[in-house]
């Protein structure tokens, strides 16, 4: 079989160990949904979402009604939340018939659920967001009041949680996170004193579970730490998360070049000296961020070497003067370890001016991926 000399290996036992960490900090009781939204940030709907449901995880959250229909035919059987909500009549009915559970804002979206449910003899499970501070979608919190007032009415329909979402939570100690709790505590209050049970509020994503106790409410929310990697580069986790994806390639060529050299597109490396440099067989067209440019790193023979000169769309070229008995095929890893070295995503995002997040669901869904238990 002839593949890509690029490779990206996804270790599902790490993502284990990573769901355990996440136990080890939830408060006591509150149960963890898995967010596998977008392709599980690129390491695999299915493979992902079947895993957390071997090992206990209470439910998974997706951003659209698609990929909850994709797990539901994959075989998934636990509770699926639909975290961006539905639009639609058509797709008020695969909820219905899928047992999915929507995050709600709109007023005749309620209403629509409600007609068919009541049409299909079903009834709906639904969050309701309320909006504490992200500026994003959602109920406000000063009108959660009047909006349970008007769904109370509609018929066929549980509500089983408010959610919120942290705008602050890789910031420690965030008198704003503090203060969106106390906000969603309040919404809560408010719900449950006309008659509603709420059994499972959820504010916290991963940094709220690593940093703020006081979100985890019922129900947390993780995605990144699954992965092993952090809300925000520069964050230090009180957990030991190991890395889930690992992507390699492969030295094409090896040469040596003079002084004041220009390197790739627009020159803007040149040599200094006399130069020994490898290019090998990834670019941004497999995930990588072009602003690696100068600034990124690569693990050949065990070693970190420099990215020099512009990354291109399938090839990147490293200095590795100095670096002996590189030949072409040797292994080149952008992320995870060789020898005894290692390049975190954290690593990645922090050269790149961006987040793990963006690095995983770009590598992650530019290559073929292969499972490890």
């Amino acid at each position: 079989m002839i593949r890509s000399p690029n490779r990206v290996i996804i270790d599902l036992s790490a993502l284990v160990r990573n769901l355990h960490q996440v136990r080890n900090l939830v408060n006591r009781g509150a149960r963890i949904m898995g967010v596998v939204k977008s392709d599980a940030y690129g390491h695999g709907l299915l493979e992902v979402g079947r895993t957390l449901e071997k090992n206990g995880v209470d439910c998974l959250g997706v951003a659209y009604l698609h990929e909850a229909l994709d797990l539901r035919d994959g075989g998934i059987g636990l509770p699926i939340v639909i975290l961006c909500g539905i639009r639609t009549r058509e797709e008020a009915r695969e909820v219905l018939e899928k047992r999915l559970i929507p995050v709600l804002y709109d007023l005749a979206v309620v209403e629509t659920l409600s007609q068919e449910s009541v049409k299909c003899g079903k009834r709906a499970r639904i969050h309701l967001k309320v909006d504490t501070g992200m500026g994003r979608l959602g109920i406000s919190h000063k009108d959660i009041g009047p909006f349970l007032q008007e769904i109370i009415g509609f018929k066929n329909l549980d509500i089983e949680a408010l959610t919120s979402h942290l705008a602050a939570a890789d910031e420690p100690g965030s008198r704003f996170s503090e203060e969106q709790a106390r906000r969603f505590e309040k919404a809560i209050s408010i719900g449950r004193s006309m008659g509603l049970d709420l059994p499972l509020n959820n504010m916290a994503n991963s940094g709220g579970v690593m940093c703020h106790k006081k979100t985890h409410f019922d129900m947390v929310r993780t995605g990144i730490m699954l992965y092993g990697g952090l809300p925000s580069p520069d964050f230090i986790s009180p957990a030991p998360l190991v890395p889930v994806m690992r992507f390699s390639s492969r030295v094409l060529q090896v040469r040596d070049l003079p002084d004041k050299t220009p390197i790739s597109y627009g020159g803007t490396y040149h040599t200094q000296g006399r130069c020994r440099i490898a290019v090998v067989s990834a670019g941004y067209g497999d995930g990588l961020p072009r602003n690696l440019s100068n600034r990124g790193e690569v693990l050949i023979r065990g070693e970190k070497v420099p990215i020099v000169g512009t990354v291109c769309m399938n090839l990147t070229v490293c200095d590795i003067t100095g670096l002996k008995e590189v030949e072409p095929g040797d292994e080149a890893v952008f992320l995870g370890s060789q020898g005894g070295e290692v390049i975190k995503v954290d690593d990645i995002a922090r050269n790149a001016g961006t987040i793990s997040y963006e690095i995983f669901c770009s590598v992650g869904r530019k290559n073929i991926r292969e499972y490890v238990l």
